[in-house]
This record gives C-alpha cells, sequence and structure tokens, in this order.
C-alpha cells in the first residue's frame, strides 16, 4: 500500500516543471532529535523531503536540477558503515540511494561542502524553505558565499532566492489515488481504536488507559505511531482544547473526548468522538451533542467542489449558535450573534484543517486574499465542538464542563465528499448501542 517508486519520481518531475529555468531545488531531511541525554526520539522524516523521495534516513539532502545532462536527481546521504549499522540499524547508502530510491547520483553527505556549491554555481534562482531551519540556512548561505568569493576568477553566484514551499506545498494539497488509498486504511484503523476505547471505556479507568486501548490497534495493525499526541479528556478536561496529560480518573456521569489518529505508511488520521463514561447520555449532554453532530454533519454537506473553504465553518457556525440560542446558553438576535461571534466562548476554532502527510497539513487557505475553492483531491478535517467552561457562570450549572467534540477525516470528490472516517458511531443512540454491547466486560 505504500507509494511507488513511480509515483516519487512523479512528482520530482511535476514540481521541477513548476521550477524556473535555471534553477536548483534543496530540501534537507530531518534531524535526529534528543530525547533525553544519549537517548533520541524515533526518527521521523522530514514530510517535504519524504513526498519527494521516500527516503527515509538522517543527514540527508535531496537536490533537483532540472536540465542537468548528467541527472536531474540528486541525494546526499551517509555511507555505509557496517560497525554503525550494528548499533544503528541499515544505511542505503549512495548505491541504495541510485539502487533503491531513482537517485541518478548520490554521494556521501560529509562531502557536500565540496560537491553542492559546484551544483548550485551557474544557476540563477536557488528554490529553499529559507527560515524553517535555521542550521541548513547557515549552510546554504556558506555555499553561495563560496561562490561569491570566486566571481573574479568567472564563478556566477545564483542572483535569487525563491520559496520553494509554495510550489511543492500546493501539490501536496492534491491527493493521489495511491495517497487516498492509503489515508483510508488510516482512517480505518483510527476508527477501530476509536471504538476499542468506547469498548473499554467505564467509570473508574484512566484515561491514559484509554490511551492505551488506542495505542494497541494502532500498533497491531502496522501504524506504530500516532499522528499527533492523543487528547483523552474526561469531565472538564473535555474543555480543554489540546489536553494531553491524560492522567486523570473517568468518573461515573461525564463524558469523555478522545481527539486521535494514526499516522501510516507517513500520512495521518485525525478523528474526535465525545462519549459517555456510563454508556448514557444525560439530558443536557445529549442537547449539546445533538447540536454538535447537527452541525457537523451541515458542514460535510457543504464540503464539495466549487464550494470555498470558509463554507463548512460557516455552516457550522450557524448551527451551532441556532442550538445555543434554542437552549437558552445564548440569547438575543441570531443573525446579530453571528456577526458579533457571540458564540466564540464555546466555539472558539475553526471547523478543520487540511489534512495529509502532516495532521494539520500544507497548503494556503486563501488565494489572492480570497478563501480557496475546494477541488477533487483535497482532504480536510470536519470538526465543530462545543465547551462550556466549568467557571462559566453565565450560564446554568448544569451546562458547565461539558465539553463536546465531533471529528471526521473527509477528501472531496467530484460530487460531493467522502467520510474517510465513517466507521465510527456518532449519532447518540449507535454510541450508546456500542457501549452497551460491552456489557460487564468494558
Amino acid at each position: 500500500m505504500s507509494i511507488s517508486k513511480q509515483e516519487f519520481a512523479r512528482r520530482r518531475k511535476n514540481l521541477m516543471a513548476l521550477l524556473e529555468p535555471g534553477s536548483i531545488a534543496i530540501v534537507p531531511s530531518a534531524s535526529l532529535r534528543t530525547r533525553s541525554r544519549d537517548s533520541d526520539y524515533p526518527f521521523r522524516q522530514d514530510s517535504d523531503f519524504f513526498y519527494l523521495s521516500g527516503f527515509d534516513e538522517p543527514e540527508a539532502v535531496l537536490v533537483l536540477l532540472p536540465g542537468r545532462p548528467q541527472g536531474e536527481y540528486i541525494l546526499f546521504c551517509r555511507e555505509r558503515d557496517p560497525a554503525m549499522e550494528l548499533w544503528d540499524g541499515y544505511r542505503a547508502g549512495p548505491e541504495g540511494a541510485c539502487a533503491e530510491y531513482g537517485a541518478d547520483d548520490a554521494f556521501p553527505i560529509a562531502d557536500i561542502d565540496d560537491i553542492l556549491p559546484g551544483l548550485i554555481e551557474g544557476r540563477q534562482r536557488v528554490y529553499y524553505a529559507m527560515g524553517r531551519h535555521a542550521e541548513f540556512d547557515q549552510q546554504v548561505m556558506n555555499w553561495v558565499n563560496v561562490i561569491r568569493s570566486k566571481v573574479r576568477s568567472g564563478a556566477q553566484p545564483p542572483g535569487e532566492f525563491l520559496d520553494l514551499d509554495h510550489l511543492l506545498h500546493d501539490m501536496r494539497l492534491y491527493k493521489s489515488a495511491a495517497e487516498l488509498r492509503i489515508m483510508r486504511r488510516a482512517g480505518e484503523i483510527s476508527a477501530k481504536a476509536h471504538c476499542r476505547a468506547m469498548r473499554y471505556c467505564r467509570p473508574g479507568v484512566y484515561e491514559y488507559q484509554l490511551e492505551a486501548e488506542i495505542q494497541h490497534e494502532f500498533a497491531m495493525a502496522g501504524a506504530r505511531f500516532p499522528a499527533y499526541s492523543s487528547i483523552v479528556g474526561s469531565g472538564k478536561n473535555g474543555c480543554i482544547l489540546h489536553y494531553v496529560e491524560n492522567n486523570s480518573v473517568i468518573r461515573d456521569g461525564e463524558l469523555v473526548l478522545i481527539d486521535a489518529g494514526c499516522e501510516f505508511e507517513g500520512y495521518a488520521a485525525d478523528i474526535t468522538r465525545t462519549f459517555p463514561a456510563n454508556g448514557r447520555f444525560n439530558d443536557e449532554q445529549r442537547a449539546l451533542y445533538e447540536v454538535v453532530l447537527e452541525a457537523q454533519l451541515a458542514a460535510i454537506e457543504a464540503t464539495q467542489p466549487g464550494n470555498h473553504w470558509n463554507q463548512p465553518h460557516e455552516a457550522t457556525v450557524k448551527v451551532i449558535t441556532e442550538g445555543l440560542l434554542r437552549l437558552g446558553l445564548l440569547k438575543g438576535d441570531l443573525s446579530e450573534l453571528i456577526e458579533t461571534e457571540a458564540y466564540k466562548p464555546f466555539y472558539m476554532h475553526r471547523a478543520g484543517h487540511w489534512l495529509g502527510m502532516d495532521v494539520h497539513d500544507v497548503g494556503d487557505y486563501k488565494v489572492g486574499g480570497e478563501w480557496r475553492v475546494l477541488e477533487e483531491g483535497m482532504v480536510l478535517t470536519i470538526e465543530p465542538g462545543i465547551y462550556v467552561a466549568p467557571d462559566n457562570d453565565a450560564v446554568e450549572p448544569r451546562w458547565r464542563g461539558i465539553g463536546i467534540r465531533i471529528e471526521d477525516d473527509v477528501v472531496v470528490s467530484k460530487s460531493g465528499c467522502e467520510v474517510l472516517t465513517a466507521s465510527v458511531p456518532k449519532s447518540v443512540e449507535d454510541i450508546e448501542a456500542l457501549m452497551a454491547e460491552a456489557g460487564d466486560g468494558r
């Protein structure tokens, strides 16, 4: 189910076709990050670098040279080293970079200072994401300065630096059939994890125990890591948008909000479900939940080609404001409440974001100052919510401390959209039925 060598090659070819004549593009890999003392975090490749290469090692640099007769795609990477590989694992080496990853040429990363200035020299434009990697920024400027120092000898330094991100990130916004297959699988795995957590949940367990159930389902399906830090918030913790402590005991009568998704083959899923710890919604929980669900369904309906990015969000604002007004948490005229953003103390975030290799994926939301038009192949989340702060004395005590979010992953299709994560129950009846099935074994 992984991306093929042919697709990586097409991506590079398509990107080079967008570059101005006489250009060079430079993309560094991610670096290892220290966790503590001499222990590193698990390596995760830079998404742009991986998108163009599929190469999953640190200490590497990708170079694209459109029109170069000797080959347009060059990789700098670590050399094979049996002694180090015994400790840290297999390395492809320059030979493997060519044979396994399609590089036209590959060189040891230790030789980059000697080789790359010669590749930059004579190119009028350098495409590079300046400002994202401070140490590598300095290295790029050092290479350019080496060329500048030789101008009197006839060297030709580049005259222009251009941002690679805009072109590359626009490409990443449109998902191929192969990418969508992977994202469907990521959604399926994550959906099963949410169902597992619902079945396991009961008053008295800890939030981190639900997190462990989710992680178990991810790993058993081949998705070893979450796409982001899982949120398991019970009771008032569900009102904290980025709650990740996950260390409270879950109490009878509380709601549990879980925002979790796996990363599979480099692509993220992102699902949120909110459910009652004891398997039954009380009246206030049900009332607010039904408003959020109605808002989410309205936003999904608005997610179709030709609509602009903000239309799903606008749909959620209207439904949520109407619901809060109907339930008495807001008072006044509907149009005025929307115009003055009176809903924001209860619904303070947007309805979604782009999704792909990064959970908050790349791509502009506005083009030329206008909201971007949705097109086939774009993937986004739909995640409205209502959060009644536990200290909100403007509402009756019975509403306070209730936090609800419902989130699915949606791909824009030719005629509408497809929900990639639809197999997790989200109606009140279906959630209660799933939890009842678990019975005493939960």
